[in-house]
Order: structure tokens, then sequence, then C-alpha cells
């Protein structure tokens, strides 16, 4: 692992490093260098990390996540051709038997990549190339992220602020309806002595040939 510690660092940290002793091959690893966890996410309280500017177009988006990779490199002007070169050498590696011994691995992937005329060179410029466009798509996501959070932030944060306002009118209007509930009803008792005072039947009287009353509801 420490060689690889030594390749993250030539590359700027955007290997994905992996303990031999506790990940195998395709497994998710730990990435000293860009912090990104074990599941390969990065932290929510972690910084975006600066921008790269490698790209040559706008990168496609990745709707539910789903990154359209050729794309991403295109974007990042690596063509066909150069990427062609690192899908096969993964084509190899990946084509040959579990377990075998790592100067063999190599025998043979390189024999191979001679018998296709393909300069080693050339696989790793693409393959460096792939891993920088990479990791810029993931900066930038992470800076739009940033973004877009805290946009939301602050709208929600408004909008707490309104709704505290809205329940301190609505609690201050129940409370004046409260109020104004109770001083009417007191008025009403003072008027009331001067209505029961004639009886209810003159009362009732009135209030039915009376084109200002309305009898009341019950």
């Amino acid at each position: 692992m420490t060689q690889k510690k030594g390749w993250g660092s030539t590359v700027a940290g955007w290997f994905i490093v992996q303990d031999p002793t506790t990940a195998s091959a395709g497994e998710e690893g730990y990435n000293p260098f860009s912090d990104v966890a074990t599941d390969g996410s990065v932290p929510s309280s972690a910084p975006p990390a600066p921008q790269l500017d490698v790209f040559k177009t706008a990168p496609p988006e990745a709707p539910g996540g789903q990154v359209d990779f050729d794309n991403v490199f295109e974007a990042a002007g690596i063509d066909a051709e150069e990427r062609e070169r690192v899908s096969r050498t993964l084509s190899l590696l990946t084509d040959l038997p579990p377990g075998t011994d790592d100067t063999v691995k190599k025998q043979i992937v390189m024999a191979s990549l001679r018998a296709f005329n393909v300069p080693v060179e050339k696989i790793i410029e693409s393959g460096a190339q792939e891993l920088q466009a990479l990791e810029a798509y993931i900066r930038a996501g992470a800076s739009d992220v940033e973004k877009v959070t805290t946009e939301a932030d602050q709208r929600i944060k408004q909008h707490e602020e309104e709704i505290a306002k809205l329940k301190i009118v609505m609690q201050q209007r129940v409370e004046e309806q409260n109020k104004v509930m109770a001083s009417c009803n007191t008025k009403k008792l003072e008027v009331q002595k001067v209505l029961e005072f004639f009886g209810q039947e003159a009362v009732a009287k009135v209030v039915r040939e009376s084109p200002k009353l309305h009898e009341p509801s019950h």
C-alpha cells in the first residue's frame, strides 16, 4: 500500500487507495488524499475541493446518480481512441485467471499490448486523464451540491422566519378576538337586562316584525 500511496500523491490524490489486507479488487476503499470514505462518498462536513479546469465543454448531468462516463471523458477532451486504450488494457487484466502471479500477469499483458502496437506511455497518459476527469467531475458536482444546499438552507431559514412571524400574528389575532368576545359578551349582558325587563314575548314580537332585525339562529 506504500507504493499506491506514492502513486496517489503523484497524480494529486485522484487514486482511491485500498489496503490489500482489508479490501480485495473491486471493493471500495479509502482515499487519504481526497477525503473519500470507504463507500466512495464524501463526508457531508468535508469542504469542497478546488475545481480542476479540465473540461473543454460542459460535462453531462447525472440524473439519479447515473454517470455517462463516455460523455464525461469526451467533455474532458479524451477522445474515443484514448478511452479505448484504457478499456482494452482493463479487459486484458480482468480476463486473466484469478490468482495469476503479478510477474506473469505483467508479461502477458505487456505482450498483448505489444501485439496491438499500443505504447505503454499513451495508456498511462489516457488512464491518468480519465482519473483526472473523474476527480474533476466529482469536485464539480460537490461544488454544485454546496451551492444548492446553501441556497436551500437560506430559503428554508427565510421561510422558517416567515412562519414564526405568521404564528405570532395568528396568536395575537386569537388573543385579540378572545378579548373582543369577552368584552362584547359583557356588554350583551348589560343590554340584555333592558330586553329582559320588557319580557320575552314583547321582544320576540318586535324581532319578528322589524325589517331591521333577524331572528337569531340556533
